[in-house]
């Protein structure tokens, strides 16, 4: 091989493999392969992981052509133990034999518990050829799969039967062989459109050759092109495309070369609620919808991306008899559930079990209409909107028993909104029925509506309370009920709708809806417990965005209240790095003296040294204690602490002029009352110490 730099390719060529198995593979290739070359010390640039369902991929440029000669310092055994009457022990002899030098040639060095042996370990750089080949079959079986599979007579598994391998370095083979398969350089183009074997010239040509066979190996090469010819075969149409990532990545790892088919079902499925048919073509096969561009109605056609463009009409016609199948199931199952009313379906409910500690869903679905009230009088919230909560939460579970839910699953809540305004409910309860949902996940919106939000907050604060009183706590590695999950929709519904409640009295009124119910937790312990998960929970939902010493500092004194929390922490957010340590400095010395302080308020400094900076400080303290008592009560965070921001100098200043632990008894214990004030006063607002510091690690 050549003594400059190469790029170097591995390409292993598989049966079709799912697409999370591609996107797996891809995640985990780039780490693997930068380890396995930092092992060996070949010096490297870019790694890229390429794939598409029938191929893995890997091509890493500038590889370097051998390993630098490697001269390192080795400390060995203790002298103690590499010597005996003078003599070198087994240890100090082994030792040198694996440096490859006499045990004379070894020196003596000062260690932490003594003198040790040492030496220089040399070893010349070997080519990268001779290297490669174990690494890239070491490379290859350290590909994680969710499931993997054996097949022919050998004991190695993959996630799919290995077909082909191509390994160069620049233009040259790298001899590789797994499980009986010896790589080459013979790759394969696409199944249908270039079905033949493709050579590949250089490492470097690999990515447009297997264009050229109609295979685009980049993922995201591959996504541009599909969404391209998804807008155009939408434009084609006579509408616009309804874009989906999740679809996008669905379709990327199916494919190849992305082409698209518009297809058609009949205008009578518009009876449809949109999101039925959406579900039925995003859900079972993974199609795109089509809206009208004027007007946004959604129109009878959808998009189906396929990996080949032969023989179009006979797939249009195969997708839509699959599509109509499928439509004229979700009309039927339509038709015969808005014939009962949404409400009369809710006895229904008490044949599901929700938890079998807790009850059904029916009980469940009692609570939280209860609950979804307590919550609103607790916000001092309209009655108007109090009315539309309870009478959203008394058919938002209401759905779980209809034949549609019952086949899409994924639609509870969209359903029950569809069938109550089908059936006359007003749009303001309607839409309470599909949002008490949200979010779904993390990255999903919340309740867009306080009536929505309340029931939203209710469904999941049941679910907590109830779980925690019988002492279904997740764990590190489990959390069945989604608790976790639970709770940050609580917190984060209340942040985005402005809601300023109280958790522990929220906690309180959950806990009385289960009365009548056996419990193995009190009220007030399982508060507590409840209180210390949300808080977790909250650290790290505004530690994404906001200084994670200001939340933990604030978190000591405020987490009852996240609405009044983000505040207090947005507050000191508006203060410089450099001025909170410097407040964090300053009040850490406080605290740590203050707890030494006898019993009684502070007074006027007094005695025969009483120094200009100690008459300041307890001037400046009357002045900050009634800003920030006055302050806290019309929550005006930013005044107050930028009035403690203002006080800190002062306080630094003091620590310089005055000795606070002096002999004379009376001033120094005036001295610690002050100290102990100003941390009381001031910890009202936040624990000001906590400023500045490293944040531990969320548990």
């Amino acid at each position: 091989m050549s003594n400059e730099a190469s790029d170097l390719l591995l390409e292993i060529g598989v049966e079709e493999l799912p697409s999370s198995f591609v996107e797996a593979a891809l995640r985990a290739l780039p780490d693997l392969a930068t380890k396995r070359l930092a092992e060996l010390r070949l010096r490297h640039g870019a790694v890229r992981a390429l794939g598409t369902p029938r191929r893995l991929a890997l091509l890493v440029s500038g590889v370097a052509a051998r390993q630098p000669d490697l001269e390192e310092e080795v400390t060995g055994p203790p002298v103690k133990a590499a010597f005996k009457d003078g003599a070198p022990t087994k240890a100090a002899e082994a030792f040198a034999q694996k440096l490859g030098c006499t045990v004379a040639d070894l020196r003596r060095v000062e260690g932490p518990k003594g003198e040790y042996l040492a030496g220089t370990r040399r070893e010349a750089g070997r080519p990268a050829a001779e290297l490669l080949p174990e690494v890239l079959a070491s490379l290859v079986a350290a590909i994680p799969f969710r499931k993997s599979m054996r097949w022919g007579q050998g004991d190695f598994a993959f996630g799919r039967p290995i077909q082909w391998l191509v390994a160069l370095s620049g233009g040259e083979v790298i001899p590789v062989e797994i499980a009986g398969i010896r790589s080459g350089r013979t790759s394969r183009g696409h199944r249908f459109l270039a079905p033949g074997e493709i050579a590949i010239g250089a490492a470097k040509d690999y990515v447009e050759a297997m264009r050229a066979a109609h295979v685009l190996v980049d993922p995201e090469a591959r996504a541009q092109l599909m969404r391209e010819r998804l807008l155009a075969a939408a434009r084609d149409a006579g509408g616009a495309l309804i874009e989906d990532d999740f679809l996008i990545g669905e379709n990327l790892s199916l494919v190849e070369e992305p082409h698209v088919i518009v297809g058609s079902f009949e205008e009578r499925f518009l009876e449809l609620p949109e999101r039925v048919i959406l579900e039925v073509a995003r859900g079972h096969q993974r199609y795109f919808g089509v809206r009208d561009a004027r007007t946004g109605a959604l129109l009878p056609r959808y998009l189906a991306v396929v990996n080949t463009a032969e023989a179009p009409e006979k797939i249009k016609r195969g997708n839509d008899n699959t599509m109509r199948s499928r439509l004229s199931d979700a009309q039927f199952f339509y038709r015969e559930d808005v014939k009962i009313p949404l409400a009369n379906r809710r006895e229904k409910l008490g044949g599901i079990v929700f938890q079998k500690r807790l009850g059904s869903v029916l009980a469940k679905a009692e609570r939280v209409e209860r609950l979804a009230r307590e919550l609103g009088l607790l916000l001092m919230l309209p009655e108007q909107t109090l009315v539309a909560a309870a009478s959203g939460a008394h058919l938002a579970k209401c759905d779980l028993v209809a034949l549609m839910v019952g086949e899409f699953p994924e639609l509870q809540g969209e359903m029950g909104r569809a069938y109550a305004l089908a059936q006359g409910v007003s749009p303001e309860v309607a839409d309470v029925v599909r949002d008490h949902y949200l979010p779904k996940g993390a990255a999903d919106a919340t309740a867009p509506t306080n009536a929505g939000a309340l029931v939203a907050m209710a469904d999941r604060l049941d679910t907590l309370v109830g779980c925690f009183a019988i002492g279904l706590v997740p764990t590190s590695t489990a959390d069945p009920y989604g608790l976790r999950r639970a709770c940050l929709g609580v917190l984060r519904t209340l942040l985005d709708r402005d809601l300023d409640l109280r958790l522990g009295a929220a906690f309180g009124a959950a806990y009385d809806g289960y009365a009548g119910v056996e419990l193995n937790v009190a009220r007030e312990e399982l508060a507590t417990r409840l209180g210390e998960f949300f808080s977790e929970r909250l650290r790290g939902l505004l530690s994404d965005r906001l200084p994670q010493d200001a939340v933990l500092a604030c978190l000591r004194v405020a987490a009852d209240r996240p609405l009044d929390l983000r505040a207090r922490v947005r507050a000191i957010d508006a203060l410089s790095p450099e001025v909170r340590a410097r407040v964090g400095e300053v009040f850490k010395r406080a605290t740590n003296i203050a707890d030494k302080a006898p019993a009684g308020e502070p007074v006027a400094p007094f005695g025969q040294d009483v120094h200009p900076s100690e008459t300041a400080l307890f001037a400046g303290y009357l002045t900050l204690r009634e800003q920030i008592a006055s302050d806290v009560r019309s929550g005006s965070y930013d005044t107050a602490f930028r009035a403690v921001a203002d006080f800190a100098p002062l306080l630094h200043q003091y620590f310089i002029d005055v000795f606070v632990m002096t002999d004379d008894a009376a001033v120094r214990d005036n001295r610690l009352r002050l100290m102990r004030a100003l941390s009381e006063t001031c910890g009202s607002l936040a624990r000001l110490e906590l400023l500045g510091e490293a944040p531990r690690a969320a548990s």
